[in-house]
């Protein structure tokens, strides 16, 4: 088997690792080609105003410098000496739950594989309470992320969907389980926008993520991860609200 890994947290990401690591229980057949930089919230984003470089690291290990899409790109058509059998990206620094899936550079990895017609999974480890900086665990991505893996490689994906995969901020043996749950959405207030001033004067802001308050509908994502589980969610890349085309012919008949 054949698998491409790339993340949005960059080529030198501890998450990157980690990925590496869960792979390498089902193939030695790994090929890396992930930004050089973090990309974190650049979601399907294409380089197009200027040229992107590829770096080589090592036996097929490289670096791009441009978003996760870029990245996808480069490896089917630069890197790699054949298509893979999937394409697996993370495992991302934070959770990548809810309406946060369209922001999301991980998600959007794996959004690009699906569009070439390859399996595609985008794996995130949530961010706990006491976690901070570069010293938040990956623990329960380490010890569930091969039981997650093993089951969807062997479920045939359909056309032009994916699938988005989130473990709990816990120790490995407190998660509860795997449920295969949709797509769930906040309560909505979102972040902050932080002023301040450059050493110069010069104002300058800064996006701020605050934790959101919201009550998690029944199976979603959002519901698995506050319950411990690991969240499995398909996704399409069909965005039509097919419900609305009969309203909507409705208005426009000539």
């Amino acid at each position: 088997m054949k698998i491409l890994l790339t993340n949005d947290d960059g080529i030198l990401a501890p998450g990157l690792e980690v990925l590496e690591a869960i792979a390498r229980q089902f193939s030695d057949d790994i090929w890396i080609c992930a930004p050089d930089e973090e990309q974190s919230g650049m979601g399907h984003a294409l380089t197009l105003t200027k040229p992107v470089r590829l770096r080589k690291h090592g036996e097929r290990r490289f670096s791009v410098t441009g978003t996760p899409t870029d990245s996808v790109t480069m490896g089917l058509r630069q890197v790699m000496d054949g298509a893979p059998d999937v394409i697996l990206s993370g495992v991302n620094r934070g959770a990548n739950l809810g309406d946060d899936i369209t922001y999301s550079g991980t998600v959007s990895a794996a959004i690009e594989g699906a569009l070439a017609g390859i399996p595609s999974i985008a794996m995130s480890q949530v961010i706990g309470r006491d976690d901070a900086g570069n010293n938040m665990s990956f623990s329960a991505a380490e010890e569930w992320g091969a039981k997650v893996l093993g089951p969807l490689l062997e479920t045939p994906l359909p056309e032009r969907t994916l699938v988005n995969v989130n473990f709990p901020p816990r120790a490995p043996s407190d998660v509860k389980g795997i449920r295969a749950v949709a797509q769930g959405f906040h309560d909505y207030s979102r972040g902050t926008v932080v002023e301040g001033r450059d050493p110069r004067g010069f104002k300058y802001y800064w996006f701020g993520l605050q934790a959101i308050e919201h009550t998690p509908d029944h199976g979603t994502d959002l519901e698995a991860i506050a319950d411990g589980y690991v969240s499995v969610t398909p996704l399409q890349l069909d965005l039509t609200h097919h419900a609305s085309m009969q309203a909507l012919g409705e208005r426009f008949k000539s």
